[in-house]
């Protein structure tokens, strides 16, 4: 073929094809581009992750691993994978790693599978005090196929209670002990769980979808000397595709690429393997580093601001990417915030706080995270006045039309998609 070698299709094909669906691309572009991305576990990745999802690997076949498939015609995307596999090590000094999992909730399973059996018992953070869904909810698979024991937060200091975990440990004799969550604002000492479960002979896992691009970065301490089996996310603070991967000590490495194939999944997506390997050799940069550094010093502004308008932080603020916000004394509920905040043009998510008195459809708490911002390049003056804008949207619902115009003018400045970072 002549010409320029072919890549894929343009937008214009898709517009021309199917031009309802593309002005759905459209529309969300200008969401994202129109409001305050301030949801804790959303990122925008770089152009290059994004070409790198929309390429023909999305076409392959590949049940298997590299050298070891089912179809044949995968010596191309084996080298995606491998590459994927060979710098996710390199990045997080890991043994080994499982780049397949679709999800940080398939990930989670597979680690499972291939450290327990249905009816055995794992020790894990409460969904209330911030864990994940897949460590014991009744309404997911980790609850309902094993026998889970929750630990929590104290009263007083909305801290993780390392005497009630050791405590629960030695009483209930977990195999797994689990440690990470997606509402907890504070670093987790996997020092002090990692004695825990050796003085019970338990695995640690470390599920660290929320906080493994921070770590990636050196802007908090890492998971992955410590425990047995790591799960993460790639679409959080690390600006990868959404995704999942697991890491994990050699030892453990033909348990759990078993769990993940053939047990819980079939063809890995391959167009996905690959930006998940652009997202890897990204983060490897030293500019990753200082952006892991600003997202922290972000949250931390963020998180100030909102005290400083009586809007109280969890635990008293924050060490990483995002703060829990207690609404009670605004006497304003944590679905209601949400509401208001998305009228002004602010993106968040209601979310339970520790000993919530509202169920989790209602809440007590708003969660905010600065991954978004950060990747637009706002810095702590912004989200000083962030703070002000989400506390004017909560407290002055009638105001929204005026908060939504201060957000537009600060977006026509910190826009995405509209040069490289």
């Amino acid at each position: 073929m002549g010409g320029e070698p072919y890549y894929g299709p343009d937008f214009g094909l898709l517009r021309k094809q199917d031009p309802e669906l593309a002005q759905v691309l459209l529309d969300e572009l200008d969401r994202q581009r129109g409001n305050l991305q301030l949801v804790a576990s959303e990122n925008f990745t770089s152009p290059a992750v994004l070409a790198a999802m929309g390429s023909t690997l999305t076409n392959k076949y590949a049940e298997g691993y590299p050298g070891r498939r089912y179809y044949g015609g995968c010596e191309v995307v084996d080298r995606a994978e491998r590459l994927a596999v060979q710098r996710a090590r390199e990045l997080f000094g890991a043994e080994h790693a499982n780049v397949q999992p679709h999800s940080g909730a398939s990930a989670n399973l597979a680690a499972y599978a291939a450290l327990l059996q249905p009816g055995d018992t794992m020790l894990a953070m409460a969904l209330p005090h911030g864990g994940h869904f897949t460590h014991g909810s009744k309404v997911n698979f980790s609850g309902k196929w094993f026998n889970v024991v929750s630990y929590g937060v104290r009263r007083d200091t909305e801290l993780i209670d390392y005497d009630e975990v050791r405590d629960l440990a030695l009483r209930h004799q977990p195999k797994l002990i689990v440690c990470g969550a997606t509402a907890y604002p504070r670093l987790i000492d996997f020092t002090v769980f990692r004695c825990i479960a050796d003085e019970v002979g338990a695995w640690l896992l470390a599920d660290v979808a929320h906080t493994i691009g921070l770590m990636a970065g050196g802007a908090i301490p890492s998971a992955v000397p410590h425990a047995d089996v790591v799960t993460l996310t790639t679409h959080k603070a690390l600006r990868g595709p959404r995704g999942g991967a697991i890491l994990c000590t050699e030892e453990l490495a033909p348990k759990i690429d078993r769990a993940v194939y053939p047990f819980i999944q079939g063809g890995p997506l391959m167009h996905v393997v690959a930006a998940k390997a652009v997202a890897f050799a990204e983060a490897m940069r030293p500019e990753f580093a200082d952006y892991a550094r600003r997202v922290v010093v972000n949250a931390q502004a963020l998180a100030e601001a909102l005290a400083g308008e009586g809007m109280r932080a969890v635990s008293g603020g924050t060490d990483t990417h995002l703060a829990l916000i207690d609404l009670r004394d605004l006497d304003v509920s944590g679905a209601e915030a949400e509401r208001r905040c998305a009228r002004a043009g602010i993106t968040l998510n209601r979310n339970v706080i520790p000993y919530d008195p509202e169920p989790a459809a209602v809440t007590s708490g708003i969660r905010v995270g600065t991954p978004c911002v950060t990747t637009q390049g706002m810095g702590s003056q912004e989200l000083k006045e962030v703070g002000t804008l989400v506390t004017r949207a909560v407290r002055q619902p009638g105001r929204a039309a005026e908060i939504r115009e201060r957000v537009s003018a600060l977006l026509a400045i910190h826009q995405p998609y509209l040069s490289e970072y």
